[in-house]
């Protein structure tokens, strides 16, 4: 997944959803992997996320701006409440590597989770050094911790070697599910097909979650 995914958000949701109505949901293992969507991102930029997509897709302000509520409103279907105009796109390589640092720490989802909501939410910028001390320490990252790897390149490493296993497995964005090895899904799905695909694999012990 990728933290300025809206998509990944969304299907993390429908996700959850579906596993919180799984008969086996104790036996599932989660795991979360790095995915950047634009690894050459740059780290400070001027543009909002509708002047990005109307550049990307060759959208005028105005589709671009209905584009984006179209989204939160998918969003709202879920319980999340987005505010794209606060959206700030970024280079995300540095909120990965405190995302593999908080996997060590066995704390991932709840990074996660605070990452996301801070750039949907907040308008929060996921590359100031600062700004992700903070998201990190209120969710049980230690500052020390956090702050030798935001200091350095710790970890980017896992981040390549996550997204080499993505793109072995066949995926070329996010949000990309795998389901013990056996069934591949794209895309932020219904929560019925999730639920589909978590019982499709049986008595697998675990549900590898790729880059949702």
């Amino acid at each position: 997944m990728d933290v300025v995914c809206p998509w990944c958000y969304i299907g993390r949701r429908r996700f959850e959803k579906a596993l919180a109505q799984y008969v086996d949901r104790e036996a599932v293992e989660v795991v979360f992997r790095s995915f950047e969507l634009d690894p050459d991102a740059p780290v400070q930029s001027s543009q909002t996320l509708e002047e990005k997509i109307a550049t990307k897709y060759g959208l005028s302000r105005d589709e671009a701006r209905a584009a984006n509520e179209r989204v939160a409103r998918v969003a709202a279907e879920e319980g999340l409440e987005f505010h794209l105009d606060r959206a700030r796109p970024t280079n995300t390589l540095s909120a990965h590597r405190l995302l593999q640092l908080a996997s060590v720490r066995r704390i991932r989802p709840a990074v996660e989770e605070r990452l996301q909501k801070a750039y949907f939410v907040e308008g929060a910028s996921l590359a100031d050094p600062e700004t992700l001390l903070r998201l990190a320490t209120e969710v049980g990252l230690t500052e020390d911790d956090a702050r030798h790897v935001l200091a350095g390149q710790a970890f980017t490493l896992q981040v390549r070697s996550d997204e080499k296993e993505a793109a072995d497995l066949g995926a070329r964005g996010v949000p990309f599910f795998a389901f013990d090895r056996q069934q591949m899904m794209s895309g932020a799905q219904p929560t019925d097909l999730f639920l589909h695909a978590l019982n499709s694999v049986g008595d697998a012990e675990s549900g590898l979650l790729l880059g949702e």
